[in-house]
């Protein structure tokens, strides 16, 4: 599967030729992170190019569902053109943008989906096939004998339950593998590595650990460094944060499951203001994943991903 960085110019041409400013309200999942302030950087050039007040809001903390609720009220008041939205939590964000459809404000589903049928399009990764990718390669190092353990992120967040489904569907393959834990960690650092350390004092025979997200990457990839099991537990992360990758270099992360964040915030702002204009838009924009490790991450292609920023 190949990965395709958004060219800022060009493309969109009938987008550019209105004059109208368009006010669009991005609510991610939580308003700091590498990974965010990547798609914020990424919508903001969206929003240069193609006109648009862009609102950028999230709460402090993943885990603050009924903060990401509060956010969207205040959009729909606010009288937002159109809301693109990060749901922390599948279902109970559902309401509240089913009721933003209803003041016919048209919400895009980015990164992580909600259980609305009147979202127009969703932009992000396929994460069924990413928690798949991660698990080959796990099964991969740790053999088919293996015993893993889950760091997942935040329980009813879609994205998180869909990758650690794909993992699972994968793993299933290999009769003699066992995950001897999943566990949640709430996007909190702190809350990830304690639970890392209870699941290698628990199951001190796991010889490798899936971390589904940026948080739970650093989090977990840092507690296995500091109990000094760095190699002899193999690490499969997600996205490519500094820490992240100067594990990578180091030898306790084996790999990374990278995503395109810059292209979700860009290619979400697109789809906004095409759905402002009533243009026929994708019902699902899918923006890749690319397994990165040492042997592969300084391909020129590759940096550009890892690094989207550096000319």
């Amino acid at each position: 599967m190949s990965t395709v960085l958004v060219s800022c110019t060009g493309s969109g041409a009938t987008l550019h030729e209105s004059s109208t400013i368009r006010r669009v309200d991005m609510i991610v999942k939580m308003n700091h992170g590498d990974f965010w302030k990547t798609v914020k950087m990424g919508a903001e050039v969206a929003a240069k190019e193609y006109n648009v007040d862009l609102k950028f809001k999230g709460p402090q903390n993943e885990n603050d569902i009924e903060g990401q609720i509060q956010l969207m009220d205040e959009s729909i008041k606010g009288k937002a053109d159109a809301i693109i939205l990060s749901a922390s939590d599948y279902m109970k964000l559902a309401q509240v943008t089913d009721r933003a459809a209803f003041y016919k404000i048209p919400v895009i589903s980015m990164d992580s989906e909600v259980a609305s049928a009147r979202v127009k399009s969703f932009v992000g990764t396929n994460n069924y096939e990413a928690g798949q990718m991660a698990a080959e390669r796990l099964v991969m190092l740790t053999g088919e004998q293996g015993r893993i353990g889950v760091m997942n992120f935040v329980k009813g967040s879609k994205n998180g339950d869909e990758r650690e489904e794909g993992f699972m569907d994968y793993i299933a393959r290999y009769p003699d593998v066992r995950v001897v834990s999943v566990e949640y960690c709430e996007s909190d650092e702190q809350i990830a590595r304690t639970l890392t350390r209870k699941m290698v004092a628990e199951h001190p025979e796991m010889n490798g650990i899936v971390a589904l997200n940026e948080v739970a990457s650093i989090g977990t990839a840092e507690e296995i460094q500091k109990l000094g099991i760095g190699g002899r537990v193999k690490v499969i992360a997600f996205d490519s944060p500094d820490k992240v990758m100067e594990l990578l270099q180091e030898g306790i992360v084996q790999a990374t499951v990278i995503q395109n964040p810059f292209n979700n915030g860009y290619l979400a702002v697109q789809q906004a203001v095409k759905a402002i204009e009533g243009d026929d838009i994708q019902e699902r924009v899918d923006t890749h994943t690319k397994m990165i490790d040492l042997d592969n991450m300084l391909w020129p292609e590759n940096q550009k991903l890892l690094f989207p920023f550096v000319r």
